[in-house]
């Protein structure tokens, strides 16, 4: 696949306060930030800043570090957190239903000629759904058309996403095939949808797939709000940014608390703010290489994530190709479940701070050693083509007190997101977003939300998971009973543990 690479020209998206389309900006009034000198010396600054001060390990390839226990182990002590390794992928997969933005994780680069023109976003599962089984049934299974298509890996009962003859999956987005681990999680709704339709036929629903599609959509949204969400926001942000409150006669409606930093007149809008720098704080959580799974690539072996190094085929994660068995996810050894074993799993996820993984200086979008493969230099670079305003210039407009930087550390919006993260006061630096990070996350996820007019927080707002015929209390919530990613693994029938991927193998 081949991206917009000229990082030379500006992207505007409009800062006039009236416009309400697809891309525009929650501080219009604030001026673009951008490093002194040519645009080739801000390229050589961006990419030496990357390279030397915004990875774990310089110097080291990924390979390197998931074939040596001890950096192993120095970059468990120094950049692990407290949120499960799951949760990166999964705010990789949220990113994906309300970007459209065609260009993966790893790469997203400006494209002027597209940027105006995004749909609004909507948590809305489109990315499982597609266009539904009459415009898209290559998406479906061709023996019942309620349920969606899923494939097998190779030689195994283990199950991948549908694929062509040439290992591309067939999904209604392309993106969640980029790596293994968002791969496996695109499974896991298609799989959970299947589940549903067959509790639903039980039922003796009129529309088994609509019903599926419902409770599967709202379950969706619960755990995007009161589980991911609340993990890596500042709680009392997140609490004040949506609120059920109490209407005469005894009604409920959701009410926005941070209007003042994101609303909308019609229909939302996607902030440049949000999509270009404060929700790219998971690439900071991205570790450099994961164990996958117990009986095929065994305990104690790491595979990273990516890696341009060496190889033409690597043993990495990366996707777009069949998955392997080596690659299949036991999802106890990424989400807490019922079967982790303390103290060894699940893995966890790196801090939100201004380190990236090695992994992600060696990237598959060109040839090893181009400045394409670095994903610090491509944020920090696209920040400027975006217009972004600085992060001191940000918090000081929202009236939120600063945190300094040297005169060596770019003022970018993402950066200050990740610098604010790490440096935080009242919270264990990295575990969570900090003050302004937390706003912007937290106001858009809310509007979004409260500007669906599909979304159960305006079509049912006192429903809870507990409260549908479809999902059963102590079952698929076995793992946690307040509702989490945890449920939809176990809905699917996805591997939990060793005996599940043995089983199905």
């Amino acid at each position: 696949m081949s991206h917009q690479k000229s990082f030379g020209e500006s992207v505007l998206a409009p800062r006039s306060k009236f416009y309400q389309g697809p891309f525009g900006r929650i501080c219009p009034n604030l001026d673009p930030w951008t490093p002194a000198g040519t645009l080739e010396e801000q390229d050589e600054f961006f990419l030496k800043f990357a390279t030397k001060e915004m990875v774990e390990l310089p110097g080291v390839s990924p390979a390197d570090i998931a074939s040596d226990p001890s950096a192993i182990e120095e970059l468990e002590t120094k950049f692990s957190s407290q949120i499960p390794a799951g949760y990166t992928y999964f705010g990789q997969f949220i990113d994906h239903d309300i970007t459209l933005d065609t260009t993966p994780l790893t790469a997203r680069q400006v494209d002027p000629d597209r940027i105006l023109n995004f749909r609004t976003p909507r948590l809305d599962l489109d990315c499982v759904y597609g266009r539904g089984p009459n415009d898209q049934p290559y998406l479906y299974d061709e023996c019942d058309k309620q349920k969606m298509l899923v494939g097998k890996v190779p030689d195994t009962q283990l199950r991948d996403l549908p694929r062509n003859a040439q290992g591309r999956a067939l999904i209604g987005d392309m993106r969640n095939d980029e790596n293994s681990i968002v791969s496996q999680l695109q499974l896991a709704f298609l799989l959970a949808h299947n589940e549903l339709v067959d509790r639903a036929r039980a039922e003796k629903k009129s529309d088994a797939f609509a019903a599926a599609r419902k409770t599967l959509t709202r379950l969706y949204q619960w755990v995007v709000w009161n589980d991911f969400l609340k993990r890596i926001a500042f709680d009392e942000v997140h609490r004040c940014a949506l609120n059920l409150e109490d209407r005469c006669g005894g009604g409920k409606v959701w009410a926005l608390g941070l209007d003042h930093v994101y609303k909308w007149k019609h229909q939302p809008f996607m902030p440049v703010e949000f999509a270009g720098a404060a929700y790219r704080f998971g690439h900071s959580m991205v570790r450099n290489s994961y164990q996958t799974n117990a009986p095929h690539r065994g305990f104690g072996s790491f595979a990273p994530i990516f890696d341009n190094t060496g190889a033409g085929d690597p043993d990495d994660l990366r996707g777009f190709r069949p998955m392997k068995k080596d690659n299949v996810i036991q999802w106890d050894w990424f989400l807490q479940m019922t079967s982790s074993a303390p103290g060894l799993f699940p893995q966890m996820a790196r801090k939100i701070d201004t380190k990236l993984a090695n992994a992600l200086v060696h990237l598959h979008e060109g040839p090893a050693g181009e400045a394409d493969n670095v994903l610090a230099f491509r944020n920090l670079k696209r920040g400027v083509n975006l217009g972004l305003p600085s992060g001191l210039d940000v918090a000081r407009k929202f009236c939120l007190e600063p945190v300094s930087l040297t005169k060596d550390e770019p003022e970018s919006l993402w950066y200050y997101i990740l610098k604010e993260a790490e440096k935080m006061p009242g919270i264990s630096g990295g575990e969570k977003l900090g003050s302004v990070g937390s706003t912007i996350v937290c106001a858009v996820f809310a509007g979004l939300l409260k500007g669906d007019p599909c979304s159960y927080f305006n079509t049912d707002p006192c429903w809870t998971p507990n409260d549908d015929d479809l999902l059963r209390q102590g079952e698929d919530n076995i793992d946690d009973n307040n509702w989490t990613l945890a449920s939809i693994i176990r809905l699917s029938g996805l591997p939990v543990d060793d005996a599940d991927v043995t089983s199905q193998t």
